[in-house]
């Protein structure tokens, strides 16, 4: 037993100042490294890198439950209902007020040399066309042919050269979309485009429509015509809306939405017209009409949407926000039209808690993507994106946002648990916005905050602790030397207690064998 203790105290004697500023130095750098890798891991996943290989890895291997074990799959009927919910609260959406392509994201392009959209959402409605303009029946039809090819093109040069060859065959409603979409550099040029598709997609709905019982075929040709015609309606209003002719937009939509009433197609609520509706109502100040939509709509039935909820606010903060004060207010209380407000502002908060922040401007807007995930940072940005304006023009209305919107979360400690007037906030928003969205230049807004990993802040205070004693033991070599001696002397101190309690205790030849052994 002496014999190690004097090899040992030989051992940290013969160790010279330049063997600790290694050392330190070493450690620094490698925990600097970790520092590095688990910072920039979890600014792009959300997630500690170490702490996942922990739970994924090894925890299995130390015997730690698997999640997906047959024991534990089985949940209560409740929970496998929220989970539904969850399930389906994160599903992508297309966009109902997605800007073109060719008019407006290109020339955003142009003049800063960004791209506002990602490959992701590029992807998303490259699909959604081909759902919505292509059937097992193009082959019977040269142009649909062509177009059928052109929607699956990544090239856009390649679409829009396939969409004018289409169109030297015959009229193609599908390759007048395309052109519209993606090669207008105007509204007023994607505007004649659309009319034109119009003429050609009304032609071929009439036709369709009078063979589609005559079997399965024309049945899902008659569905695609239906789909084209919905479409570029809808955009014709959007153009009517964008250039000035409210009326006459919110006009074609009430008719879009009878006819979406109307016609059994799936795809038709995809399109949520009722949503362009109500941002074209709000231009014309038309308060009533919007109340009566919000009727139609507001269904516990129905998915909601940021449109539907915040509009829902904004129609009862009207009724107060001109005279709302918040010191009044504190002194006698809310009164109930208040009240009612307030509630409708924290349903709202509770739905979408990202909108705020950019409707009162503490967060800079960024052009809409094409795709929203609802409850999301895409839905936020696509709704204040239009809707601030209508905000700005009900006096008073940012000024009771500004005061009550933070209460809301007073009411759900804990929102990826327990919601209060809606399922839990879903946990996949930033992955998926994360996709949607230009990380490049917009910072994703995240709820609830997520806080910094223990193993970052376990890695920085390492990195720093190390690095200091480096430079220390650098500068006061001799110094650090006694320093790190007594350190290691009290740290064996212990040791050393036990092992002379052992040795008075035990007889000194068995200790003798045991040390031999």
């Amino acid at each position: 037993m002496f014999g190690t203790e004097s090899s040992l105290s030989m051992f940290l004697n013969t160790l010279t100042p330049k063997f600790y500023v290694a050392l330190t130095g070493t450690s620094s750098l490698i925990s600097g490294l970790i520092l590095i890798f688990e910072w920039w891991y979890f600014r792009k996943y959300g997630t500690s890198f170490i702490e996942q290989v922990s739970v994924s890895h090894l925890r299995p291997l130390l015997g730690g439950v698997d999640s997906s074990s047959p024991s534990n799959s089985s949940t209560s009927n409740g929970e496998a209902d929220s989970n539904r919910q969850s399930v389906s609260e994160c599903k992508v959406w297309r966009n109902p007020l997605n800007l073109f392509r060719g008019a407006e994201y290109n020339r955003y392009t142009w003049v800063t040399g960004r791209e506002p959209l990602t490959y992701y959402d590029m992807n998303l409605s490259a699909q959604d066309h081909q759902t919505f303009f292509t059937c097992d029946s193009d082959h019977l039809r040269p142009a649909d042919a062509i177009m059928q090819k052109a929607w699956r093109e990544r090239n856009p040069q390649a679409r829009i050269s396939a969409a004018h060859e289409a169109l030297e065959l015959e009229d193609c409603a599908t390759a007048f979309i395309l052109l519209a979409e993606e090669e207008a550099t105007t509204i007023i040029e994607a505007e004649r485009l659309f009319k034109q598709a119009l003429k050609a997609g009304e032609g071929c709905y009439r036709r369709s429509q009078q063979l589609q019982h005559h079997g399965t075929q024309y049945e899902a040709q008659h569905r695609r015509d239906t789909n084209v015609l919905v479409y570029i309606k809808r955009r014709l209003a959007m153009c009517s809306r964008k250039l000035g002719r409210t009326r006459e937009a919110v006009k074609m939509m009430r008719d879009l939405c009878v006819f979406q009433l109307m016609k059994e197609f799936p795809l038709l609520s995809m399109f949520n017209i009722h949503e362009n509706l109500l941002e074209s109502l709000l231009e014309l100040q038309n308060y009533a009409d919007v109340q009566a939509v919000l009727a139609k709509y507001d269904d516990i039935s129905l998915p909601k949407s940021a449109t539907i909820c915040y509009t829902a606010a904004l129609l009862k903060a009207r009724a107060v926000s001109d005279k709302f004060s918040p010191e009044a207010a504190s002194r006698r209380g809310l009164s109930t039209a208040e009240m009612n407000a307030v509630e409708a502002i924290h349903r709202a908060v509770e739905f979408n808690p990202h909108v705020p922040k950019y409707l009162l401007e503490m967060k800079s807007l960024i052009l809409p993507p094409e795709h929203i995930l609802k409850r999301g940072d895409s839905e936020a940005i696509a709704y204040a994106f239009f809707h601030l304006q209508h905000w700005k023009r009900v006096e008073g209305a940012l000024n009771l946002l500004h005061c009550t919107w933070e209460g809301t979360f007073r009411m759900i400690p804990y929102p990826l648990e327990k919601g209060h007037l809606f399922y839990p906030y879903p946990i996949c928003t930033e992955t998926a916005d994360r996709e949607l969205l230009p990380t490049v230049f917009h910072e994703v807004s995240v709820y609830p905050k997520k806080e910094l990993p223990f193993f970052i802040l376990f890695t920085a205070g390492l990195c720093s602790f190390t690095a200091m004693l480096a430079l220390l033991t650098h500068q006061f070599p001799e110094l650090m030397g006694v320093f790190a001696k007594a350190f290691l002397s009290t740290l064996f101190a212990p040791l050393n207690f036990i092992m002379e309690k052992v040795e008075s205790i035990l007889p000194s030849s068995l200790w003798h064998q045991l040390t031999r052994i």
